[in-house]
Parts: structure tokens; sequence; C-alpha cells
């Protein structure tokens, strides 16, 4: 489970800003919204973002998008650069590198990972793990003389050849991760967080991201998916009483079998079974409703085609939030709110954290009746003030991150909305009308 992330000099964050995951001593829903990692230690599963238009939502799950894909990206030469992005808005920033750090729990064991990169190559990345109170050195990799040195802490046992196929693999431009992915060795403390970064932390959904596709490959090889997802749709009123996923086989005309055979994005396997069989497959799936005509329940089946976005959407979020159940995962989906009813919103937040894992959801939304559901009485609330963040942006053009709950006087006010839209968190546009 993440605890923090920090980031400096990275899309709109200028100055470093902290998102932490960390809960308040507040008791609500410690059960199910919290999970204890360590003694003292307790993490939030669920947090939402609100902020303007351009303020750096979006920039802050970008951070997350950003380390998943270096840890994974091996890259072809070292001339393809970092793909990093500085401030912009700035004299001084878009020349300096960027900075991140994660503390992260595999378990019950606490991790801190550093990188500071900028557009050509890695400046320095470390990894500590806490066997104690204090950190630990696992590996300390700086760039000297354009070159990638990697320095090994005491408890990583690595031969000198060991370590010297590491260094070959490890491109300044690529991260510690990815080259050790590419050496067949034994490092179980750096691997056990390799694995973790690596499995653990989903793609992000963008409002333009189709999950469809997603939800149907896994439908056809998961039962307790498709049960799980006839349960939700029934409970979500959707009158969708079965999902038939079929895959069909099509032949591909000889024309266009050059081009699957020249995509540099297809594996040498699936290439080789093209080549064979000369089929492609494809999935086709139909929701069969349950309709009351004259008193007596009918079924009809329509394909994906004629549903609504809403019902595709859902679909689709469902599938991947499930996954990052099963898998104690960390999922984040930028304007989740997008095509869904806001009561279909909230039971799609609520089936997640009643739901108990080591899972972690972060979300960024416009829609601020949610945050009604934190004015409420505890029999009637449904998410925590720590659960909360805003993102501000300042006359600079940089963006702040702050906490709902580092405001005083909560527990006073009537309406966390309300008092949300006259301005007493920021984090909404100044238009003037």
């Amino acid at each position: 489970m993440i605890q923090e992330i920090k980031v400096k000099n990275f899309l709109s964050f200028k100055k470093e800003i902290t998102f932490s995951f960390e809960a308040t001593k507040d008791t609500f829903a410690e059960d199910y919204q919290v999970v204890e990692v360590a003694p003292g230690v307790r993490l939030l599963r669920f947090a939402m973002v609100y902020g303007a238009n351009a303020s750096g939502k979006s920039n802050l799950l970008s951070v997350i998008r950003f380390l998943g894909s270096f840890w994974r990206n091996i890259p072809q030469s070292v001339d393809e650069g970092t793909n990093i992005i500085p401030f912009l808005l700035d004299f001084e920033t878009p020349n300096n590198p960027s900075e991140f750090e994660i503390i992260f729990y595999v378990e019950n064991k606490k991790y801190w990972y550093q990188l500071t990169i900028d557009k050509q190559a890695v400046v320095s990345e470390k990894l500590f793990v806490y066997n104690s109170v204090q950190p630990t050195l696992l590996f300390d990799r700086k760039l000297e003389n354009d070159q990638s040195v990697i320095h090994y802490g005491a408890p990583i046992k690595i031969s000198s050849v060991e370590k010297e196929k590491i260094t070959v693999e490890c491109l300044k431009n690529m991260s510690f991760f990815a080259a050790r992915n590419k050496v067949n060795i034994s490092l179980p403390e750096i691997d056990e967080a390799k694995q973790w970064v690596l499995k653990h932390i989903m793609p992000i959904v963008a409002p333009e991201t189709s999950l469809f596709e997603y939800a149907e490959n896994h439908i056809t090889k998961d039962a307790l998916l498709k049960t799980h997802l006839l349960n939700f749709l029934k409970q979500a009123d959707f009158n969708i009483s079965d999902i038939k996923t079929d895959i069909i086989k099509e032949t591909i005309p000889e024309q266009y079998l050059n081009l699957f055979l020249n995509d540099e994005n297809i594996p040498a396997l699936e290439k080789d079974r093209l080549r064979k069989e000369k089929t492609i497959s494809r999935y086709e799936t139909s929701f069969e409703h349950t309709v009351n005509l004259q008193n007596q329940l009918s079924k009809f089946y329509l394909s994906k085609d004629l549903e609504s976005l809403g019902t595709l959407r859902t679909f689709g979020i469902e599938t991947a939030i499930y996954y990052a159940q099963q898998n104690n995962s960390v999922l984040a989906i930028d304007e989740v709110e997008n095509s869904l009813h806001p009561q279909l919103l909230r039971l799609i937040l609520l089936d997640f954290l009643r739901n108990k894992s080591r899972s972690q959801l972060i979300v960024t939304t416009h829609y601020d009746p949610l945050l009604n559901d934190i004015s409420k009485l505890d029999d009637q609330r449904i998410f925590r003030k720590d659960s909360v963040w805003f993102t501000e942006k300042m006359d600079s053009g940089h963006t702040d991150v702050y906490s709902l709950a580092e405001f005083r006087g909560l527990n006073r006010l009537s309406s966390v909305q309300k008092a949300y839209n006259q301005g007493n968190f920021g984090a909404v546009p100044q238009i003037n009308f």
C-alpha cells in the first residue's frame, strides 16, 4: 500500500508537494476504510481529489502514471530520453531535474524509493527498506561521467559479475528495476519491492479510456468476475440478468496479413500463430435484459453497441475495481463521474469501500455533492474527512496540494459541499460572471 508520494518540478508541481494516504485519528469506518500495516501506521484505502479545471488534479495521477511507466520501460537506446516534463512556467525549473519519492508497504514491510531525473537521464535513484526505525539502503544509483554507477547496501549479497551485468543493462535513461529485470539473479529484498511496484500499480483510467475490451477479455476467463458484475448490475438497477461474451474467429484477408506481421507491437509468438492460422479473434458481448411484459418476465439480448455509455463504463470500471481488490493493487481514475449517474457513482465507491482488502482507490472528480456524505452523522456518512484532497492553481501557475483534514472546525459545518462552493477551502475556479 502507498503511504506517501512526494513530487517536485514535474508538470504543474513546481514546489515539492506531498500526497498521503496516512489516516488521521478519526475512527469513522475504521474497520473497512483503514488498514493498519504496521503498529501505529494506519493507511486509507480511498482518496478523492477536488479542484478547478487546469488546477493539477490529473497531473497528480500523472505522477503515478509516470512512475509506473518508468519502472517498466526498457528504452532501445540512450538517445530516447526519459519523457520527463518539468515545470515549464518558470525561467529556472525547465533546466532542473524532477524529484520523486514514494513510501509504500509490501505486506508489513516499509520501503522508501527516491528518484531524481532530468529529460535525458536518471541523476539519482535509491531504495531503502525499514527493518527497524531507521532506513537501510538497498541500492544507490548515481550518474557519473554520463554513466550509471550502482552501489549496494549491506543486506544485498551480490557478486562482482552480477553487479557488472546489471550495470551494463542499466542505461542512463531507464530505471534500476527495469534493468534488474533483464538479469537472471536473486535479490530478495529488492525484488520484493520491484514486484510490488510492477504488479500492484494499475494503469490510470482516464475519461477517454475504454475499459470495455479489458472487461470482455477477462470475463471469458473468470467466472467469479462475471458473478460479481451481474450482482453489481442488478444492485444498480440495470435490468441486466446475464452477460454473454463469445470469442469469434475471423479469417484475415491476405492483403492485411502483412500489416500484422510487420507490426512491432505484436509479439513473435502471436506472429507465428498468425502465419499458421491466418485468423484473428474478437469478442462479441451481449447483455440479457429481463423485462416485465403483461405481468410476465421476458428476456431479450442487446448487443454492446445498443447499450448506453454509462452501462459500458460501469462494466469496465467495476472490472478494474474488482481486480484492484483481488490483487491488493492501487487504481487511479480521473474524472470518475464521467457518464455515471450520481447515485450509481456513490454505489461504485461505497461498494469498493465495503469490500475489505489492501487495495487503494484514488479518484479525481468535479462532483461536489459527494462532499455532503462527509457532513452527515456517522450512521449516514460514507467518506472520511482525511480522504478528501484539493489541488489549487497558484498565481505563479504551479499547483498546491492539501487535505481537507488540515482545516479546523469541520465538525461544526452543516455542509462541507456548501463551504467548498463558497471558497472556504480554495480549489474552486475564480470566475467573474
